[in-house]
């Protein structure tokens, strides 16, 4: 039964031959199966991801020599699947490293700098009281010894005019807050770098755009003290800047979705960004540079009178003892080095020139936050601004306020029209 089942099923599969016996029950079938033609099929040449790259790659150069890279959407897919350029990656460790090294030279400077300034102190006001003690003495002496107390007060006022016209001129305080400005700023840097590498897709753009912040903050805060070290007494207030110029941004959308083509934005968010870069402007930076102004006066005031009175406290200390005039010149010997004791403690002691700096400083980030404003509203291309939601948020933060104050201040400084007595940020 078993056999004629089997016979009937190889009858039923066509173009077989088949033969069967049944030796002890065995099955013996074989198939023949035609030959099947093949023919070549001819496959075209696909281009590479990298060619595909290139080819969609659009490059302008402007005046700054800046490359700008576009890439279309087919090539922003293809690079989403195959992952970021590794020599870019690369790079931009290579720029974490150096700034990395950036942050731990201003950090261990700027400590330095700031004991340069207690030990001048230190010593500046030990050497005056030391010279104004010995012209005391001389007033009251008499013999050979007189003539000893009066050289060494002479020198040791001299050294100490000579110490303050340096100290004056470095300002070791304001040198110490450049570089903890310097220290905080290429942090953040590291920082944002870290980012990109994170959760980003880093470009050439966001290389030549690190290498530009690396380098304005070598040029907003130099090392060296010699050639290239601000001007510690200039003759007016300028806002620190410690970014690279503004320029277009390139395509970078949070979210792909063709249903938000405004990248977060809207008309009532720009409105309100209009009114908080003008409170920036009218109230944060004005006021600064006022206070900075006022900080310049005073410290430059304070850095004449302390060799000013030093000097004349080193002639008096010459003339001091039994001669005609001998009485009045003691005690101007005496006196002056007072107060000039006085007057560098004030100066170096109350930090001065940091204050200044700090007043500099603020002003300066006034004039980023107002920069960053206006460069996401001036630019047409939603693709190319910052995503509205995000940078609201972040502007709530640098300025300590939440989302629903930063808006009440933008409605209170468009109904108040100028007059507002409230300052945008609540962090200085």
């Amino acid at each position: 039964m078993t056999i004629l089942q089997s016979s009937s099923f190889l009858n039923s599969v066509p173009s077989t031959s088949y033969n069967y016996n049944c030796r002890r029950g065995l099955i013996r079938a074989k198939i023949n199966i035609p030959r099947i033609k093949t023919r070549k099929i001819s496959i075209p040449i696909l281009q590479s991801v990298h060619e595909q790259e290139l080819i969609s790659y659009s490059t302008i150069v402007n005046n700054d020599d800046l490359v700008e890279i576009q890439l279309s959407p087919a090539t922003r897919r293809s690079n989403m699947v195959n992952g970021p350029d590794p020599l870019v990656i690369e790079k931009l460790y290579a720029i974490k490293e150096a700034v990395a090294d950036r942050v731990e030279m201003h950090k261990n400077i700027g400590e330095q700098r700031r004991q340069w300034n207690s030990m001048l102190l230190t010593s500046i006001n030990g050497i005056t009281l030391a010279a104004a003690t010995m012209v005391g003495i001389a007033a009251s002496s008499s013999g050979d010894s007189v003539l000893g107390l009066k050289m060494s007060s002479t020198l040791m006022y001299l050294a100490a005019t000579g110490m303050l016209t340096i100290i004056n001129t470095i300002q070791p305080s304001q040198l110490a807050e450049e570089q903890r400005n310097a220290t905080r700023l290429f942090q953040d840097l590291h920082n944002q770098i870290e980012t990109t590498l994170s959760i980003g897709h880093p470009s050439a753009i966001d290389v030549k755009e690190a290498i530009d912040r690396v380098l304005a903050l070598d040029k907003a805060y130099p090392l060296p003290l010699l050639g290239v070290m601000l001007e510690k007494l200039p003759s007016s207030v300028e806002p620190a800047v410690w970014w690279p110029q503004q320029r277009r941004r390139q395509t970078k959308r949070v979210s792909d979705s063709t249903e938000n083509n405004w990248n977060g934005w809207n008309g009532k968010q720009e409105e309100e960004m209009r009114e908080i870069m003008g409170v920036l402007g009218r109230k944060d930076q004005e006021e600064y540079i006022r206070l900075g102004e006022t900080a310049l006066k005073l410290n430059k005031f304070l850095a004449m009178s302390g060799p000013l009175l030093t000097g004349v406290a080193a002639i008096g200390s010459a003339f001091a003892g039994h001669s005609p005039h001998g009485s009045w010149a003691a005690m101007l010997g005496i006196v002056g080095g007072a107060l000039a004791s006085v007057v560098n403690t004030i100066e170096h002691g109350g930090q001065v020139g940091m204050v200044f700096e700090m007043y500099r400083s603020n002003a300066g980030f006034f004039q980023y936050m107002k920069g960053s404003i206006e460069s996401n509203l001036t630019e047409t291309e939603m693709d190319r601004r910052e995503n509205g939601e995000v940078f609201e948020m972040k502007m709530a933060l640098k300025l300590g306020r939440s989302l629903s104050d930063l808006r009440n201040l933008a409605a209170a400084a468009s109904l108040k029209e100028g007059n507002l007595d409230e300052f945008a940020s609540k962090l200085f």
